[in-house]
């Protein structure tokens, strides 16, 4: 299949990857118009998760591209971000399903698992056999998961016992398993578990009401007793830097996912603009109109090359804590100004799904908190430069 650069890449950046990048790039792009584009506002006006797309995302083999396990060819960090953007600029609800399957729980055993856990979890979660979510924040702890985890595991023999509970977990109403981090009752340390979603004393309870991120599902989890084997414990989880290894890799392809929304809404506007008539003349041809057009490229631009160099640093083992958390704060950032001016070129249209710019500017307000919030991936760069921190 014939691979064009987007034309909001403005600079190009897509012409980089390989040939093998760029066919895949082009094949996941056609599945994801054809097959998923025309469904999504319907689904996320009704708040439903659109179950068909999962044979259609993992068919076209978006998940597990990170791990020999899985990864259908050898690729790159840069490579995996496109893959982000390809299926946020769809949707935004798409792209948290794979980042929750793929980055969150797939990645979570891959790099903490031991060689046999990856052997066992990572080919099912990729294929679709298994599907997986993340349980990290909680009720009462978000930003500081790190100290604030009330999730507790003691140990009972060759099995741990769970109890707790956490909240806003995606996927987790269908999920098969679920990766739940909890605290050591014996020294504090934090360890990850893989918990199969039938166990005994585990409930996950659908969040309604939501208005961004509507088609996700995400869960309140209760753990009452939840017995869980010393086999299912992630062996190479050993504290909260093991859980924090996972969320640098996740950090960055949500910067990229941010991209992809703030060209989604570009991508509409633009449309909009050139077909919208006012006053004898598409309002395209309007200063103002253009303003808010080239504004918004720019920044999709500028964070194009963020996101870029900062998957460079992954591929060549360069990449830190500070460098994802910076390419999340800003093209974050970036995504809400953006997607507030390209609602702003559709004047009263900007505020109905029929022309996409609604679901995207709703949307884009979950992407700005997950993963850290804009403050706390500021203070993450804020000590790197000052080497002084200012958490509390």
């Amino acid at each position: 299949m014939a691979f064009e650069t987007l034309a909001s890449d403005f600079y190009g950046f897509e012409a980089t990857l390989t040939d093998r990048e760029k066919e895949f790039l082009a094949s996941l792009r056609a599945s994801v118009e054809t097959e998923i584009k025309p469904i999504v506002n319907e689904y996320w006006e009704r708040a439903e998760f659109p179950h068909q797309i999962v044979e259609v995302l993992h068919g076209a083999g978006a998940i597990g591209l990170g791990f020999p396990e899985t990864a259908p060819f050898e690729n790159s960090a840069v490579f995996r971000g496109w893959v982000a953007l390809e299926l946020a600029r769809v949707d935004a609800s798409v792209s948290t399903y794979v980042g929750v399957q793929n980055g969150l729980a797939l990645g979570a055993i891959g790099v903490c698992g031991s060689p046999e856990q990856r052997a066992e979890w990572l080919p099912k979660l990729a294929s679709g056999e298994v599907i997986g979510a993340f349980g990290l924040t909680e009720p009462l702890s978000g930003s500081d998961s790190a100290q604030g985890l009330r999730t507790v595991a003691t140990r009972d023999g060759d099995e741990w016992v769970l109890n707790g509970s956490k909240r806003w977990i995606g996927n987790a109403t269908f999920s098969d398993i679920t990766v739940i981090w909890a605290r050591n009752a014996e020294d504090g340390q934090v360890l990850g578990f893989i918990v199969p979603t039938s166990t005994p004393g585990y409930t996950a309870t659908k969040i309604e009401g939501k208005q961004s991120l509507r088609m996700v599902q995400n869960a309140d989890i209760t753990l009452e007793g939840v017995r869980v084997p010393e086999a299912l414990r992630l062996q190479n989880a050993n504290s909260f830097r093991d859980t924090a290894a996972v969320l640098r890799l996740t950090r960055a392809e949500v910067a990229w996912a941010a991209v992809g929304v703030a060209i989604g809404a570009y991508e509409a506007a633009l449309r909009y603009a050139k077909e919208r008539v006012q006053f004898g003349k598409p309002i395209a041809k309007h200063q103002l109109v253009q303003d808010l057009l080239v504004k918004s490229l720019g920044d999709i631009t500028a964070s194009i090359a963020l996101c870029t160099r900062v998957s460079e640093m992954l591929d060549k083992g360069e990449q830190r804590d500070e460098h994802s958390a910076l390419a999340k704060a800003f093209t974050t950032a970036r995504m809400r100004e953006t997607v507030a001016r390209c609602r702003e070129v559709l004047g009263g249209n900007g505020i109905v799904i029929e022309y996409d710019v609604a679901r995207f500017f709703a949307d884009a307000e979950a992407l700005y908190s997950y993963e850290g919030t804009r403050e706390m991936n500021t203070l993450i760069v804020g000590r790197a430069i000052t080497g002084e921190a200012a958490f509390v």
